[in-house]
């Protein structure tokens, strides 16, 4: 019987090389992604010499700083980040791969298929993998997408690590490891604290574990860590193919206020007059900036209806500006999710509100039968600022 494979990518620190760029020499320093501005004091990915100290990502700046006095803080470049890993994606899915990413420096694929399409053997698709990628990377494979991020965090750049078999094979060889790897996911992220004032050090540990008593003392979080534990985990959802587009405009040093707003307008009307977009509207868009102090700042604005409409666009993006934690030297918008065409949109629009509107007057028309021709009415604001109650509202019939 053939049992399916899952390949898993794993950067350790990827964000945390993009950031340090070419001051290789942090790396070998304590060293650690500074808080966000605007977001929760923790700090990002760190280096292995501040992990020698008992630093870790997603701990509070304060106690990091506590544990390594020396600790350097290197500031955080979330668009850059995005950019490197759009970049590693793409060149994944360039020998046929359909990647699931997880979070920028760990992407998961599915092995089947690809044998075929590389030379008939697994050791193909990873060589190919290793090719496309173009840097160092560590390569974990396994019946499902936890064993072979276990299996990643065990490999060496040039050494893959290879789990052959069904989920008892990934049980067994998930048994020894620490219950630490639940971070890899985000739901069961808080867990191996909890585990660990319990006693309950290695997955096969949690995996003995009846599932009615882990699901009593942690909820859903729980069971899922308990499934992933004995070799099960859900299938793979690869991404839908990617299109964007984008703007770019370099600022004064000094620009703010009224003026960022207008800079912001123009990248709204140049990104609505791009060919690319044929007419469609946008769901989403990306505004990203680089700052003058170092680093980069990016938010992702999702927009309640798609919009075409440069007015509405720039009053749903302006606000964000107001986050800006510095000046900005540089200033992106990209749309990243697309909607309908403009004008089939609007029909729909019409449609729907033309939909309401009747339904609406049978409504209207239900009540009145039933209670009457004044039981449906309406307020009708006649002198807001009197100062007798009575004056400022009348009751009108519904129309």
């Amino acid at each position: 019987m053939f049992v399916s494979l899952v390949v898993c990518t794993l950067f350790p620190r990827f964000a945390l090389t993009v950031a340090v760029g070419d001051r290789e020499e942090l790396l070998r320093a304590p060293a650690a992604l500074a808080p966000e501005p605007g977001r929760r004091e923790r700090i990002g990915d760190v280096s292995l010499a501040a992990e020698a100290f008992g630093v870790r990502a997603g701990m509070p700046l304060g106690e990091a700083l506590a544990r390594c006095p020396t600790l350097a803080l290197v500031p955080p470049d979330p668009a850059g980040v995005a950019d490197a890993w759009e970049r590693v994606l793409v060149r994944l899915e360039s020998i046929g791969a359909a990647v699931e990413p997880e979070r920028p420096g760990l992407a998961c694929f599915a092995a089947d298929g690809l044998v075929r399409l590389h030379g008939g053997a697994l050791d193909h698709v990873l060589a190919a993998a290793r090719r496309a990628i173009g840097r160092p990377v560590r390569i974990g494979v396994g019946p499902s997408r936890f064993c072979a991020l276990a299996a990643a965090t065990r490999a060496r750049p040039r050494r893959p690590q290879v789990v052959l078999g069904d989920a008892r094979a990934a049980r067994d060889y998930l048994a020894p490891l620490p219950v630490a790897l639940l971070r890899g996911r985000a739901e069961t992220a808080a867990l191996p604290e909890a585990l660990g004032r319990l006693g309950i050090a290695t997955l096969g540990e949690l995996a003995a574990l009846p599932a009615e008593a882990v699901a009593d003392r942690f909820g859903d979080a729980g069971l899922l860590a308990h499934a992933l534990a004995r070799g099960q985990d859900g299938p793979l959802r690869a991404r839908e193919a990617p299109e964007r587009i984008e703007e770019e405009l370099e600022l004064p040093e000094a620009l703010s206020g009224v003026q960022l707003d207008r800079a912001l307008g123009l990248l709204v009307d140049r990104l609505l007059a791009r060919r690319e977009r044929r007419g469609r509207t946008l769901r989403a868009a990306v505004l990203a900036a680089t700052l003058v102090e170092g680093g980069t700042w990016r938010e992702q604005v999702p927009f309640r209806e798609p919009l075409a409409d440069a007015t509405r666009m720039r009053l749903a993006l302006a606000p964000r500006l107001a986050l800006l934690p510095a000046p900005a030297e540089r200033l992106r918008l990209a749309a990243v999710r697309f909607g309908p065409p403009a004008g089939g949109q609007r029909a729909l629009l019409d449609e729907a509100a033309a939909a309401r509107r009747a339904r609406r007057r049978e409504r209207v028309r239900q009540v009145r039968a039933a209670a009457g021709p004044d039981a449906a009415l309406r307020v009708l604001a006649v002198d807001p600022d009197s100062r007798v109650p009575e004056r400022r509202a009348i009751l009108t019939p519904f129309e």
